[in-house]
């Protein structure tokens, strides 16, 4: 028997492989399954728009588990019947002033060190694509590879594909204790009851590092991020945006974006807090989502709000993932993903599910170990 702690997009895909090789396995939430920061996210696939300094051991990973997202999308519709709304009009990046024109000049130069498809647009050309941009939109960079799922669907998906399959799923049951003796899991305790298990995955999300039980030495150093968001509801038939679009930022705000759905919604996300697991919504933090998007798409002035919300993005110390095994044998990591959780997901499910069928460590997975935390620093001249 499997047991995954947590029922997000993760740990759901990964119990949906498991399950579908014919593997018992059950999953574990806290809460209900997906309605945690799968339910919050904006479900963007952006590798290239999102590619950032000191993150480069990333991008192969994250571009690898995008081009795979198509056929995770079409396997998930097979098996759930659901459509998760996959989009591929692709990611546009603005600036509005002089300060915002040379910062992209700077990134897209970045970008192209790196080797990535991107295109440079004016800001006429951006308005051709896009004609309710703001006409203050001086340039633009297009990633046509960079595209964006509904992640309330994929978690609808996920959980109804991980059930068909045979996978136990257990909402509302929060684990009190990792079972270990000797070095190895042996099982969780959910209150009274002792659950045994050949291995136990961590994918809790920002819980994942405060469940009773684990070992210090594999313990994960994840921590809460949260983000405010915001949906208004445009005309289905006449939406002001189709792209994904991400504009300039501030503190609070670092890059405001836009994640048009095709139910009508427009996500505008997200602030960037440390607040600890407090997922409350502030007046500021409102209106700094607001304006910045104002400026840059003017026509959200007179969209209706459609609903508000605020999520804990699952942070790791380098803000990567932590996957695979522990110095603890059968205690494997699936958290960590920080923005990138609906991105990583068919990359995660796929690798982790992997190790723990056969015992194989997959190449891309190595770097992401939670053993990266705790090697020596190598001395530099």
């Amino acid at each position: 028997m499997f047991v995954i702690v947590g029922g997000g997009i993760c740990g759901l895909a990964i119990g949906w492989r498991l399950a579908a090789a014919g593997r018992p396995v059950t999953v574990l939430e806290r809460g209900e399954a997906g309605r945690g920061a799968t339910w919050a996210a904006a479900g963007m696939l952006a590798p290239q728009a999102e590619a950032e300094h000191a993150e480069e051991a990333l991008l192969p990973l994250a571009m690898e588990s995008c081009a795979r997202w198509r056929g995770f999308a079409d396997e998930l519709l097979a098996a759930s019947g659901i459509d998760v709304d996959y989009r591929d009009e692709g990611t546009i990046v603005v600036a509005l002033d002089r300060d915002d024109r040379e910062h992209l000049e700077h990134r897209f130069d970045y970008f192209r060190t790196l080797g990535l498809d991107l295109e440079w647009l004016s800001g006429y050309e951006a308005r051709q694509r896009e004609p309710c941009l703001a006409r203050a939109v001086t340039a633009a960079i297009y990633s046509a590879s960079d595209h964006q799922v509904d992640s309330r669907r994929a978690a609808a998906a996920l959980k109804a594909a991980y059930l068909a399959a045979g996978g136990i799923l257990r909402e509302g049951v929060a684990v009190d204790e990792i079972l270990v003796s000797g070095n190895r899991v042996t099982g969780v305790r959910a209150g009274d009851e002792e659950i045994a298990a050949e291995a136990v995955v961590i994918a809790a999300g920002a819980w994942s590092r405060n469940i009773p039980g684990i070992p210090e030495a594999a313990r994960p150093p994840v921590r809460p991020l949260k983000g405010q968001m915001i949906a208004l509801r445009m005309e289905t038939g006449n939406p002001i945006l189709r792209h994904v679009v991400w504009g300039p930022g501030l503190s609070l705000v670092p890059q405001v974006y836009f994640a048009p759905k095709s139910d009508g919604r427009l996500l505008i996300g997200a602030t960037v807090e440390e607040m600890g697991f407090d997922t409350g919504l502030t007046g500021g933090g409102l209106f700094e989502l607001l304006r910045q998007a104002y400026e840059a798409l003017p026509g959200i002035y007179e969209l209706p709000v459609d609903e508000t919300w605020a999520g804990l993005r699952p942070a790791s110390r380098d803000d990567a993932p932590i996957l695979g095994p522990t110095s603890v044998d059968g205690l494997v990591m699936a958290t960590g993903h920080h923005r990138n959780g609906i991105l990583l997901a068919p990359v995660t499910a796929d690798y982790v599910a992997r190790y723990l069928l056969d015992g194989e460590v997959a190449a891309a997975m190595r770097p992401f170990m939670l053993d990266r935390f705790r090697r020596p620093v190598e001395a530099t001249a």
